[in-house]
């Protein structure tokens, strides 16, 4: 049964949900929730007009701020719905029940063919550490809009590397667990025009006392996303960037690269999963609560 599909925000992400929503066999049409004109798709402008339009498929592709709200009335409004809230789930740790509709969390990195095999062969070893870097030039993220107006500049607005960067933090704890923080770094420290917070440093340990750094920038001229674990007979050095992975196990060297994957491949994996109602690498509400959690501990941690 095709399935009628609606995209609620419609910058640089909600646009790409709406491309690759529309290009799938499985959905019906898109409907995008905007305040923009003249928009390729049939564009409502209130949160009232979805009862009416009963999308099977909803993707929150708003500013974060506005997520918990928009959650709320989704949730008092409707039933038997599926959900994608676009990372991260809040800006603030917030509570809500869910009880009427399925609801998931957009951390399409999991989807990732380098992740899911990094997830398979750690799994079941004891992992001593594992260290995160995540860096790129904010005013080269959208260089047709001025870095300063986005929402990633901007506090009322959910930016900030913590919010913006939280991929990290979600598939740190897929692969090893919860983390306890024992130190964070968290601040704006460059020189960009920005309100929010453009470096994170934060060191934790899991319960099972793998050690873990990571690194967060808005500031890096050259964008690097690489992840490093050492552990029982193996090592793992991986790029996300240039999609190349190198795996020692026991002596032997293993490596591997997807040189033609594109990062619509890992939203419409994502969307696919949810749509056929395959859980195995889908962040969960409760998932996205629990990153929730840590990122209000990072800010807490100094305070």
């Amino acid at each position: 049964m095709l399935l009628p599909a609606l995209v609620i925000g419609y910058g640089s992400i909600g646009k790409r949900h709406a491309d690759i929503l529309n290009s799938m066999d499985t959905i019906k049409n898109v409907a995008v929730l905007s305040g923009q004109d003249n928009l390729p798709y049939e564009t409502i402008t209130s949160l009232e007009e979805i009862l009416k339009l009963n999308p099977n498929y909803i993707v929150v592709a708003s500013n974060t701020a506005i997520h918990y709200e928009q959650l709320v009335f989704l949730e008092k409004n409707l039933q038997g719905k599926k959900i994608l809230i676009e990372k991260p789930l809040f800006d603030f740790f917030d509570y809500l029940q869910i009880k009427n509709n399925q609801v998931f969390v957009g951390y399409n990195l999991r989807f990732h063919p380098l992740m899911k095999l990094v997830k398979e062969k750690i799994a079941e070893r004891k992992i001593w550490s594992i260290q995160v870097f995540c860096g790129s030039y904010l005013p080269d993220w959208r260089p047709e809009r001025d870095y300063r107006q986005t929402s990633s500049a901007k506090q009322g607005t959910g930016g900030g590397v913590l919010l913006d960067l939280s991929h990290e933090l979600d598939y740190v704890q897929w692969l090893i667990g919860p983390i306890a923080v024992e130190y964070v770094v968290n601040e704006k420290v460059s020189d960009l025009e920005i309100e929010t917070d453009d470096l994170l440093l934060l060191s934790g340990q899991t319960k099972d006392g793998a050690h873990l750094q990571v690194c967060l920038n808005y500031f890096t001229r050259k964008p690097l996303r690489q992840v490093l674990i050492d552990g029982e007979d193996i090592s793992i050095r991986a790029d996300l960037v240039e999609n190349i992975l190198s795996i020692v196990e026991k002596d032997e060297t293993y490596n591997y690269s997807w040189p033609e994957l594109e990062s619509n491949e890992t939203y419409r994996a994502q969307h696919k999963a949810i749509l056929e109602d395959d859980p195995s690498f889908l962040c969960t509400y409760v998932e996205g609560l629990e990153t929730m959690r840590l990122i209000d501990s990072i800010r807490s941690f100094n305070s």
